[in-house]
């Protein structure tokens, strides 16, 4: 962020009357006396005048970093049970918008017109999508009384504003080569899994590597998105583990919570060639990294998107 030096005289490249009582020739200073003390007063008034625009100015910066793109939605459709949505916006008319997103990972801000607080989203894309086809694509879940909750109840041709792209992303170069990095562990929860959905099909040598594990984290299959392309997933070199907190008896699956399922498979052939990227709920990725750092995981190779 670049930051403003304002001086406080208003005329910037002239100087103050208190420079000039000091630095002033003779015949000049003498004009700073008690008969200047009546102009004391004014001099006072103008500078707070000048300080008072100066910070109405300094608002009107700092709410004009955020550069607002008006986008309308393509699609808004059910991804999993009644909270979770697919949301795509078209950004086919603000190319610079669409190429801002170049790493999976990133997110942006999303606000409704008229509605005062934005929602923070990751893109579920791959970044090779708003370039070819012009859209963003978002896994939103649905929170009662928020602006996620009024955006998935809008419908086609509506207009959002979208922020610039954000965030550094995932840092893929950490665990590259890949024949460097044979084990990949990626971790998700919830609508975690949509910043990894952009991660795996923007690819990352998934094909390359010999052992690239998901551990994807839903409470039960009605409240797990993507499953429907968890095939192509795996066709890409991704083997996917569900784990369900609470499945139904029919469930033959891993059971519980992400981190208990790893620590129980972990098979960490070798530490120095392993990376891993996390998504999702905090505790989860507190736990993960642990269980990691403990089998010798540099952290450093431990990718988040924050």
């Amino acid at each position: 962020m670049s930051i403003l030096s304002l001086s406080l005289s208003p005329f910037p490249n002239y100087p103050t009357l208190s420079h000039l009582s000091s630095h002033a020739p003779s015949h000049i200073q003498s004009l700073h006396s008690p008969s200047m003390t009546l102009l004391r007063p004014l001099h006072h008034q103008l500078r707070h005048q000048f300080r008072r625009r100066l910070s109405i100015s300094a608002a009107a910066v700092r709410q004009d970093t955020n550069l607002w793109t008006n986008a309308p939605l393509v699609t808004i459709s059910p991804a999993a049970d009644e909270s979770l949505f697919h949301v795509t916006v078209d950004v086919s008319d603000s190319p610079d918008l669409a190429a801002s997103h170049t790493k999976a990972g990133q997110y942006l801000q999303l606000r409704i017109p008229d509605v005062e607080k934005p929602s923070f989203l990751a893109i579920a894309s791959p970044p090779s999508l708003a370039i070819s086809k012009g859209v963003f694509e978002f896994l939103i879940k649905s929170i009662s009384g928020s602006t996620a909750e009024l955006l998935c109840g809008l419908q086609k041709g509506d207009v959002v504003e979208l922020s610039q792209v954000m965030g550094k992303g995932f840092d893929l170069d950490q665990i590259s080569p890949p024949e460097k990095y044979q084990t990949v562990l990626i971790f998700a929860t919830g609508s975690g899994i949509s910043p990894i959905r952009s991660l795996i099909e923007a690819g990352f040598s998934a094909d390359k590597r010999s052992d690239v594990r998901l551990y994807y984290g839903a409470r039960n299959l009605k409240r797990m998105a993507y499953q429907d392309r968890f095939e192509n997933w795996a066709s890409s070199g991704v083997k996917v583990v569900p784990v369900l907190s609470q499945p139904d008896d029919a469930w033959t699956g891993e059971r519980g919570f992400v981190q208990a399922s790893f620590a129980r498979a972990k098979n960490i052939f070798s530490p120095q060639s392993t990376g891993a990227v996390l998504c999702g709920q905090k505790q989860m990725a507190e736990e993960v990294t642990a269980l990691l750092v403990a089998d010798g995981v540099s952290t450093e190779k431990i990718l988040k998107n924050f």
